[in-house]
């Protein structure tokens, strides 16, 4: 999953940052909306970390601006106001989800998972693929009842393509999902190798090349 935190305290959002990407996930951290507006026009995002308190236009104006729009990323207010009045209107302004800090990481990777699970229909916590199983909870992978050991960006985009069992994805679109632009940037065959180490750790078929498009999860095995 790829996240753009929106936060403007220069700790804490070097902190949410870390502990999102050490849960394996691609993270974007901006100080102020006008960045995080810019970034939103730029790359594919799948859930926002948003602080109510930013300098200028605070978040629920940002958020306001961004509903306005159609935006329809999942948004999670993460702030210091903790009245009920303050956490209807947020939810009223067209937030998902509201926390208040100070908050468990654990807490919130729960709470973006469930966001996700709402944003792509699945009501399950443990997705099923024919004989794969896949927990994002814990970032274990079963083949036909057998764990299966992944890195990270393997990891990742297995959960990209899992997340879009129907859709075709292009190089681009798999690449922006699974590196955000705090590290360096991937090598050119970098999405290839990760989809060559899918094919051979769990089966040639569950990754499928569409040939001049880009990759689509494979038809589904059953456990035999």
């Amino acid at each position: 999953m790829r996240i753009l935190v929106l936060e403007d305290d220069p700790d804490l959002g070097e902190a949410l940052a870390e502990g999102l990407r050490q849960a394996g996930h691609a993270v974007d951290w901006f100080r102020d909306g006008t960045q995080a507006d810019a970034a939103l026009a730029g790359a594919p995002f799948d859930a926002m970390v948003l602080d109510l308190g930013l300098p200028g236009t605070d978040g629920m104006g940002w958020l306001r601006v961004w509903r306005g729009r159609g935006m329809a990323l999942p948004v999670l207010i993460l702030t210091a106001r903790d009245g009920v009045e303050q956490r209807i209107a947020g939810l009223d302004a067209g937030a998902d989800d509201y926390l208040v800090k100070p908050i468990a990481m654990d807490e919130l990777a729960a709470r973006l998972r469930a966001l996700l699970r709402r944003s792509s229909g699945r009501a399950q916590a443990l997705w099923t693929h024919g004989a794969l199983q896949y927990d994002p909870s814990t970032k274990h992978v079963r083949w036909r009842g057998r764990p299966v050991e992944l890195t990270g960006r393997e990891t990742a985009l297995l959960e990209v393509l899992l997340s879009h069992p129907q859709r075709v994805l292009s190089k681009p679109q798999l690449l922006e999902k699974l590196y955000d632009w705090s590290g360096s940037e991937p090598e050119g065959n970098a999405l290839e190798v990760h989809v060559h180490h899918l094919r051979r750790k769990l089966d040639p078929g569950i990754v499928r090349t569409v040939r001049g498009v880009g990759y689509a999860l494979g038809a589904a095995q059953d456990d035999r």
